[in-house]
């Protein structure tokens, strides 16, 4: 029998959707939590002197809140010793006098990270703007007596604002903290803070405010959980493949049904997604067999291309950083191809899209991937 017109399949184009698919939503809600924080360094009191010769030991510990991922406080008990310095020709000499206190303060927190960035509870680092008021409890300050003495008893002015005993004096501080998240609940942290006392904390009269600097190294401790993670299953509409009929005129008799399968498998898609650690570009060993099954797809299909589609975290890093890591995880599989499996360049399409706010996974952490989509 002879056949005018046989129908073929041919492209797969997607049409009107019928039917529905099920989609995994993951979500994160913040929580309030407690923490502790313990941390050790050294201060540097402002005065008449080079730098580092009033350098002191300094400790730290606190006890905080955070209301909400962008807010809390702290209520922090700063403590050990500060110096002071008094440079002067003999037959007196320079003088350098050492004292001990006791400073609590309460901290306003403000987290810079996430409130420029949003919250993302996958973040490795996070900065703290700080900021409070408290008291300095200063005393054994018996070497600045002496020295204000030995000044008087050769001649000299005495310091103009000695003190001796316990003396409490008004402390404004503020400074930044800096947090490295190596799990969920422990941090490690750099501080550094700025204090300013009224004149007369290193019982010198200098007719302004007297400073201190601390630069301090710690941990914190955070207690509970500090967000909730739900999953939750929603219906997405998913559009059915339509087979467009093409009329083939003039085939010859009892053609070979391979033509048909052939047709068929110029319309097969492959798509592979190529995850990455954070803030890298480079193909781990678990992932590289993806690359291979790319490579072959396109050795198998000799018409076949690869559109390859950077992507990274939005919630990690800043715009400039997620722009160089989104291209550089496209070409990084991009040049894997060509170099490793001869696969010409004219096949491979390289995208970046770092700059965007869509992307691909709801988990923020599978959004450092490239995309290969071959067809």
């Amino acid at each position: 029998m002879k056949l005018n017109k046989i129908l073929l399949a041919g492209a797969m184009l997607f049409a009107g959707a019928s039917a529905m698919a099920q989609e995994t939503i993951t979500e994160y809600t913040y929580v309030p939590n407690w923490y502790i924080q313990g941390q050790f360094g050294g201060q540097e009191t402002l005065g008449e002197s080079s730098f580092g010769h009033l350098f002191s030991p300094n400790a730290q510990i606190a006890v905080g809140t955070n209301f909400n991922p962008y807010i809390g406080a702290r209520l922090a008990v700063n403590a050990w010793r500060s110096r002071g310095a008094l440079d002067f020709p003999q037959p007196v000499g320079d003088q350098l006098w050492k004292w001990n206190y006791v400073a609590p303060t309460l901290d306003a927190v403000v987290n810079l990270t996430n409130l420029i960035g949003g919250y993302n509870p996958y973040r490795v680092v996070d900065v703290d703007l700080l900021a409070g008021v408290g008291a300095n409890i200063g005393f054994n300050n018996k070497e600045a007596v002496a020295a204000s003495k030995k000044l008087a008893d050769n001649g000299a002015l005495p310091l103009g604002l000695i003190w001796d005993g316990t003396k409490a004096r008004f402390v404004g501080q503020f400074g930044l903290d800096l947090n490295f998240n190596v799990s969920k609940h422990v941090a490690l942290g750099i501080e550094v803070m700025a204090n300013v006392l009224p004149d007369g904390y290193n019982s010198k009269k200098a007719g302004n405010a007297d400073w201190y600097f601390n630069g301090l190294a710690g941990i914190k401790y955070t207690f509970g959980a500090k967000y909730n993670k739900t999953t939750r299953v929603v219906e997405v509409p998913v559009q059915q493949p339509q087979i467009i009929e093409r009329i083939i005129e003039k085939v010859v008799e009892q053609a070979p049904v391979t033509n048909v399968v052939e047709e068929v498998v110029k319309a097969e898609m492959l798509r592979r997604d190529i995850f990455f650690r954070i803030n890298t570009a480079t193909i781990t060993k678990d992932e590289m067999y993806k690359v291979t099954e790319v490579a072959e797809f396109l050795k198998d299909h000799p018409n076949a291309k690869v559109v390859v589609t950077g992507y990274a975290d939005k919630g990690t890093g800043t715009l400039a950083i997620n722009l160089r890591l989104s291209k550089q995880r496209a070409e990084i599989v991009a040049n894997t191809l060509k170099s490793n499996y001869n696969i010409a360049p004219s096949r491979i399409i390289v995208k970046s899209m770092g700059e965007a706010e869509e992307q691909p996974y709801a988990d923020p952490v599978d959004n450092r991937v490239a995309i290969c989509v071959c067809e």
